[in-house]
């Protein structure tokens, strides 16, 4: 049998595209988001940022002012981590040891806080 001359094969269904390459739209759906949509999650982190600041020179936020501003950390904690850093994109393993590892460093802290009799009033 005679190959086929690499000169004379249609290669017409392969234009713009590397072999082994996924499509584009595929890339964005399982490695991440748009150029657009990173803009947009920096977008809103700079506003949560600026929240923040705002809320650290409002003097009528009174008592309210630690939850706010804790609130606002883990959103953008949880917006960076699943987006910026792909946890979202990622297989779930991925997930459940950034998790585990999130958990024991909060729960070591917390111990440590303890022991130190931080909570005491």
């Amino acid at each position: 049998m005679m190959e086929p001359d690499p000169m004379t094969t249609d290669l017409s269904h392969d234009v713009g595209h590397d072999a082994g390459t996924p499509d584009t739209h595929e890339s964005h759906e399982s490695h991440g988001l748009t150029d657009l949509g990173y803009v947009q999650v920096a977008v809103a982190l700079a506003v949560i940022t600026g929240l923040e600041v705002y809320a650290s020179y409002a003097d009528w936020l009174g008592r309210a002012f630690l939850p706010i501003l804790l609130v606002l950390m883990v959103v953008k904690f949880f917006s960076v981590v699943l987006f910026f850093m792909h946890l979202r994109f990622d297989s779930k393993i991925f997930g459940w040891l950034f998790y585990a590892g999130l958990f024991l460093a909060v729960s070591v802290y917390v111990v440590a806080l303890f022991t130190f009799h931080f909570f005491d009033g």
